[in-house]
């Protein structure tokens, strides 16, 4: 089940980022965890899923490198390779901080050139990173719609991450470095959405 991480925080090497990533991780190790995968070997960096039919965990698309791209008349060789590894994927860890209470402009304008349909017969996960708890909604009054809208199936529930359980220095090069308040807000969530992956995964096999 290959699993892509997309992420529209317009800031490079950004916390949300690194939380999409991890998230993702979690995700993965449980659906390897689930009846009849227990002995699916774990992916290495870099790799394309393998016969054990799980993804590597660095397919990210990461829009800040995009952005000056996203709007020209023609996007470019970046823009493409991005929107195809998005249309290749299972699943779709789909991750934005929170402006203004909702997700970013920059995940809205790379969403607007899927065509209609176009995650149709995938999964997509959201999450929000936020620092004010009083806009957790935002992730399903805003952006789980328009995965829905896009004909993604969104199980429940979307993922809330609020910037004060994790340090500020917290990036994509913190590796394996223990967070322990995120890392059991992921794992409590992914204990929730894998089980409904897996079972959808069955059924349309």
């Amino acid at each position: 089940m290959s699993i892509v991480t997309l992420v529209g925080n317009p800031r490079e090497g950004s916390r949300t980022l690194a939380i999409a990533v991890r998230a993702a991780e979690a995700v993965a190790k449980r659906l390897r965890q689930a009846p009849g995968n227990e002995g699916a070997a774990s992916p290495s960096a870099g790799t394309r899923p393998g016969p054990d039919g799980f993804a590597a965990l660095n397919d990210v698309v990461d829009l800040a490198a995009l952005a000056p791209h996203l709007l020209a008349r023609e996007p470019g060789p970046g823009v493409e390779s991005a929107l195809k590894l998005v249309l290749d994927a299972e699943v779709l860890v789909v991750a934005s901080p929170t402006y203004k209470g909702t997700y970013t402009g920059l995940l809205k304008v790379f969403l607007d050139r899927l065509p209609h349909q176009a995650l149709a017969g995938k999964a997509a996960l959201p999450l929000l990173v936020m620092g004010d708890p009083k806009h957790s909604l935002a992730v399903e009054v805003h952006l789980r719609p328009v995965l829905v809208e896009l004909g993604a199936f969104v199980p429940t529930p979307g993922l809330v991450v609020l910037e004060s359980v994790v340090p500020r220095d917290f990036g994509p090069d913190s590796g394996a470095v223990a967070v322990p308040e995120l890392d059991d807000l992921l794992d409590g969530w992914a204990g929730q959405v894998a089980p409904r992956l897996s079972f959808r995964q069955e059924v349309s096999a």
